[in-house]
């Protein structure tokens, strides 16, 4: 075709109309203390926590094929880490979030020199026992409590705030910092070289370390990148409770099951999967929990009809069948008509 052109391009329709509307979102979800009841505002946190736990998940098995029982291994520390900082240090509990994402990424790596070594059902049950491990040393840590835990002491809690109310929103808004931050990291890691990388291994694996992409450090960055964000992640949520314990903390069923759950529902391998899969979670969640043990067979037949007829997740379902790509990370090529009409 004479005179035509191509570039390569990555946004779409879809994605422009999404990012408007998801600023839209994301200045509701900062104001929302300001308009919205306080029993909505700690359901929303919940969701955010969520949100980023999912997103973390999914990066891992979505993207990596590295799928993880032990997350809640990165969680733990991460409560548990703010806590001793503040607790035994003096350390503000704010301040205490980031360095717990930075001590769980120190920690990440030689715990994935250990686990890297498993493969398919072995690294999951080798990801399960190291959080296994990191639940009993926490039950043995005489000044957090040992097994029944501890609460953080009022003099550190009023550090946050002066009121009930304000600590609320306090960690809230620190709760939407942090999964923002997570979402946009991930968007990133996706569109950059490394998102190339991470396609080609999750495609295939031989072919992509036979292309010369390095397999092993793209994981290794994925794991440790994952650790760091449960851990901030985790440091809220002790602070959402003010107390620890290591059941509570190192919970598969709370921090793992649920969160893989979610993934699978929303749809794995996608950004948007683990945000609309939390919002069905929470759904039926606070529509069925009151059920007892119809709720949690509710979810398991939600799993079971998903896995049969999407098996993609609800959104990989609706991205093939109507074509929307909210998060642009592929590469396309727009080719545009030639200027002189001819051939």
């Amino acid at each position: 075709m004479s005179g035509a052109s191509f570039k390569i391009t990555r946004a779409t329709p879809e994605s422009r109309i999404a990012a408007v509307l998801g600023s839209i979102i994301i200045v509701g979800l900062v104001a929302a203390p300001l308009w919205l009841d306080r029993n909505v505002v700690s359901i929303a946190g919940q969701m955010l926590v969520y949100v980023g736990l999912a997103s973390l998940w999914n990066l891992l098995a979505g993207y990596g094929g590295l799928v993880s029982v032990g997350q809640q291994a990165y969680v733990g520390l991460g409560a548990y880490f703010l806590f001793a900082c503040c607790i035994l240090f003096g350390v503000p509990p704010l301040a205490a979030v980031p360095l717990a994402g930075i001590v769980a990424a120190l920690l990440a790596l030689p715990v994935s020199v250990l686990v890297f070594r498993l493969r398919g059902a072995y690294f999951a049950i080798g990801t399960w026992v190291v959080a296994e491990v990191f639940r009993l040393l926490a039950a043995q840590m005489t000044l957090l409590g040992g097994g029944s835990g501890v609460s953080l002491p009022i003099a550190i809690v009023k550090t946050i705030g002066s009121t009930r109310e304000i600590r609320e929103y306090v960690i809230y808004e620190s709760t939407l910092a942090v999964t923002l931050l997570i979402l946009a990291g991930i968007f990133l890691i996706t569109r950059s070289r490394w998102g190339l990388a991470l396609q080609a291994i999750r495609d295939n694996e031989v072919a992509a370390e036979s292309s010369g992409v390095d397999v092993a450090g793209a994981k290794r960055l994925l794991y440790v990148a994952a650790a760091a964000g449960a851990a901030m992640l985790g440091a809220l949520i002790g602070l959402a409770k003010l107390r620890i314990s290591p059941d509570a903390l190192f919970s598969v069923n709370d921090w793992t099951a649920y969160v893989i759950f979610i993934t699978v529902i929303g749809g794995i391998g996608r950004i948007e999967g683990p945000i609309l899969g939390t919002i069905i979670f929470f759904v039926l969640r606070e529509t069925l929990s009151d059920l007892g043990p119809v709720y949690l067979i509710a979810l398991g037949a939600v799993a079971v009809v998903t896995m049969l007829f999407a098996p993609k997740g609800v959104y990989g379902y609706l991205a093939d069948r109507f074509h929307i790509q909210l998060f642009p990370i592929a590469r396309r090529v727009k080719i545009d008509a030639p200027s002189d009409g001819g051939l």
